[in-house]
């Protein structure tokens, strides 16, 4: 099996303009053929951090690596055309007076003919525009549209492709639709990309590792199913995926005490000063906790189960229709409220009041803030085991 090679490395890098910072000690690395993505609010530094790599922009501290070369530093910026970074744009750019085949061999020109020729060949297959050499820009949708922006993009192989918010421009379904197939076209070629989006599902869908940026900063670099399950704070905890804070106390051992029972497992391994401990069902040692007294459970929609036969009654207080399923807020004896999702044929009323249970996997507990105040927490010997 061949050593992972690091192909996008960044290291405490900031950027300002004027007396403004932007990106503030950014620190991640991509190695060669993953796909990584930039998740965060607009004005997070996101977009101005993949202008940075790109080469479109100085920084003022730290470092930029590709390939194991320097290409950034305070006072030196390597040309971008000399990076070797292949670059699609959220408008796409594309040349509107130039055909399908045209501008994917824009980049290609130094090449012999023959070999532009079957490089645009194999790109158009791969992308699913064989069909479409000819045309021109004006008779394609927006989604073939992004696919000649990609495969140009791919065409001279960059050793790192960036692409900022190529979905942006396109309605949902389509969006959902062509992240999957960019993910496939991408691992089809090999390459190293980083993407930027607004959007955590189109990030969840492309890439193996996803960072979420908070004023300029990485908050956790990570996997998708890790940010959702494990998240390192409560910033990235609200900010991916949906759930609810459910205020419970550290018991004795590692368990602690809700108001839909006791939730029970073994401490996986976290810095110590972390705001955050993950507890899971397997654990190398025994029985452990970071911290004791009063803390918030993260309950996401899918640790609370639907269950007639349960003794614990919750109360719909609002219901949303997603087809398969419902998002059902439902409301605690105490008037804390958790996220339900249950399939469609349990349709209940609002007010309606229905059985509950815990399965919570990864049982996720912040410290709470001194100054928040505390729910009483009433256990009902339930027990998550």
């Amino acid at each position: 099996m061949k050593p992972e090679m690091t192909e996008l490395e960044l290291t405490a890098v900031a950027q300002s303009y004027s007396s403004q910072r932007v990106i503030d000690s950014l620190t991640f690395a991509l190695n060669r053929g993953d796909i990584g993505c930039l998740v965060g609010a607009s004005g997070c530094g996101k977009t101005t951090a993949l202008r940075c790599i790109a080469g479109f922009e100085p920084i003022n501290a730290g470092e930029i690596r590709i390939g194991g070369k320097s290409v950034s530093r305070p006072g030196w910026t390597l040309p971008a055309q000399q990076r070797r970074v292949g670059m699609v744009f959220q408008d796409y750019a594309l040349f509107t007076h130039l055909s399908v085949a045209q501008n994917i061999a824009f980049g290609l020109r130094q090449l012999p003919r023959d070999a532009q020729r079957n490089r645009v060949a194999q790109l158009l297959d791969l992308v699913g525009l064989r069909d479409q050499a000819e045309r021109q820009m004006h008779q394609l949708s927006g989604g073939q549209q992004q696919r000649v922006a990609l495969a140009r993009a791919l065409a001279p192989r960059p050793q790192l492709l960036l692409m900022d918010e190529p979905f942006s421009n396109l309605d949902v379904a389509l969006r959902e639709r062509l992240s999957a197939e960019v993910r496939t076209i991408l691992k089809a070629e090999g390459s190293t990309a980083l993407i930027v989006t607004h959007d955590q599902h189109e990030a969840f869908a492309l890439a193996d590792w996803v960072g979420v940026m908070e004023q300029g900063r990485i908050a956790q670099w990570d996997t998708p199913y890790n940010l959702y399950h494990r998240p390192v704070d409560r910033f990235v905890a609200d900010f991916i995926g949906q759930g609810t804070l459910l205020p419970g106390q550290v018991l004795t051992g590692c368990q602690i005490g809700t108001e839909l029972g006791v939730l029970d497992g073994l401490l996986a391994s976290a810095p110590a000063e972390a705001d955050t401990r993950v507890l899971s069902d397997v654990a190398a040692s025994g029985p452990h906790c970071a911290f004791s007294g009063a803390v918030d459970v993260l309950l996401r929609p899918d640790d609370v189960v639907h269950d007639d036969a349960s003794p614990l009654l919750a109360e719909v207080a609002h219901k949303a229709f997603r087809g398969a399923e419902f998002l059902y807020t439902l409301t605690l004896p105490s008037g804390q409220q958790v996220l339900s999702l249950v399939p469609s044929h349990h349709d209940h009323a609002i007010g309606e009041k229905i059985g509950i249970k815990l399965a919570a996997d990864h049982v996720v507990a912040f410290r709470r803030v001194a100054d928040t105040p505390v729910a009483p927490v009433a256990l009902t010997g339930y027990s998550e085991n």
